[in-house]
């Protein structure tokens, strides 16, 4: 088998090929929404922490949706628990659509909005990552985990600087590109629909879902190892994704360009992480991930500092390649690390404390709007990139005495069992 082959190889799969042209469009329509959501913040109060305020409310829903969509991934039937979060989704996007077409639309319903992406985000992230596992098997998760990250990132390309470019135009404006988010994301309800009921959940507990999610915490506690991964992950993503959140304040406020400007930017992320995703297929159930792992972690939030640094538009768009690159490596490969450590019952739930991490990039956007409003919005985004650079950084020294040991010849099979070692090489 070729390396190209291999990149694609869990696409081979027709039931795992369905499950990732669904989650294609669901993020899609998903991205087109963050930024609208984004614009029509800054459009109605032109406040940084504003937009940090709308972030919050998905973070926050999110955070308390989480943990529960984990339980639901080990204890329900995955596909049914995918075709309600992505109807959720749809509601959203048809509901902010029709309001803004009828020039109803309030600040408030923006909260709204990001409240029912936030729950539906929660059920619908862990489910979909264990319903990987399920279809594609351990052997071929890190490639699927994988190409599941370029779609996501791939949609970036696309979706961002179609949804700013329909936003500037007269005549479809921002309610028109809510309902072209909208149809994206009828066409993943109906992919979901027609992709396999998948195997009889794992979990049979009869436990309350608030003792499963304990469980859950105390499996991951008592592993070291996925302990200070799914910790450091948290940090990572939580400071370093926040400035996602503030592009359009820097796009309009500090090079003082326009809504088709924020799209360009941010589909430059997606340029990097489609470059790198496709050769990051190939090896990402190989040897050597945790060191790619740890580099992209690196690259990530070295470009985040890099673009709250950058004096010219064209620079900030060059830095953002870097960190579409650097996201992607991280992501994919920390969450292909975390499932090899863990055991199936407990997929779900552990995927949902790693989704966690979003929750709190949602709620760390609040406090860094009004950061910004402090400091200014460039110093802000240096420290969002300076706390993940040291974090990724105390994560790698700590972990670096395991690697070497996996290197003189410590037993595969010990990581996914015991999770005494990390699952990387």
């Amino acid at each position: 088998m070729s390396r190209f082959e291999r990149s694609f190889a869990s696409l081979q799969n027709p039931d795992y090929r369905k499950l990732w042209w669904a989650g294609t469009f669901s993020f899609m329509s998903v991205q087109m929404q963050f930024l609208l959501r984004g614009v029509l913040a800054w459009d109605l109060t032109g406040r940084e922490g504003a937009l940090g305020l709308v972030y919050l409310c998905f973070g926050l829903a999110l955070l308390i949706a989480t943990p529960l969509g984990g339980v639901a991934a080990d204890r329900l039937p995955k596909r049914r628990v995918l075709i309600v979060s992505q109807g959720a989704i749809l509601a959203a996007a048809v509901g902010m659509g029709a309001v803004v077409l009828t020039d109803t639309v309030q600040f408030w319903m923006l909260l709204v909005a990001a409240l029912i992406q936030g729950i539906a985000f929660g059920f619908y992230g862990p489910t979909r990552v264990a319903f990987t596992s399920e279809i594609v098997g351990r052997d071929q998760l890190g490639n699927a985990i994988t190409l599941s990250m370029l779609s996501m990132n791939g949609t970036r390309v696309v979706a961002p600087a179609l949804a700013g470019g329909l936003a500037g135009i007269v005549f479809i404006g921002i309610g028109g590109a809510y309902i072209v988010s909208a149809t994206l994301s009828l066409l993943s309800f109906v992919l979901l629909l027609r992709c396999p009921s998948g195997s009889a959940p794992r979990s049979t507990s009869k436990a309350k879902p608030l003792a499963e999610i304990v469980d859950g915490i105390r499996y991951v506690g008592a592993r070291p190892h996925l302990r200070r991964l799914v910790l450091s992950s948290f940090v990572i993503i939580m400071f370093g994704f926040n400035y996602v959140a503030f592009i359009p304040a820097l796009v309009k406020g500090e090079f003082a360009l326009g809504d088709g400007w924020v799209g360009i930017i941010m589909s430059a992320s997606s340029i990097g992480a489609v470059a790198v995703a496709v050769p990051l297929a190939s090896r990402a159930d190989g040897a050597g991930v945790w060191k790619l792992m740890v580099g992209s972690g690196l690259l990530f939030g070295g470009a985040v500092m890099a673009l709250g640094l950058s004096p010219l538009f064209a620079i900030g768009v060059l830095v953002v390649v870097f960190i579409g690159a650097g996201t992607t490596g991280y992501q994919s490969l920390s969450n292909t690390i975390a499932l090899n450590m863990t055991e199936d019952t407990h997929h779900g739930r552990v995927q949902s404390l790693m989704m966690l991490s979003f929750a709190g990039f949602g709620i760390a956007a609040a406090p860094l709007g009004l950061l910004a409003e402090a400091i200014g919005l460039r110093p802000a985004i240096v420290v969002m990139g300076a706390i993940t650079l040291v974090t990724v950084i105390g994560y790698g020294l700590l972990e670096r005495t395991v690697q070497l040991e996996i290197e003189q010849g410590v037993p595969l099979e010990h990581v996914a069992v015991s999770s005494e070692i990390v699952g990387s090489t």
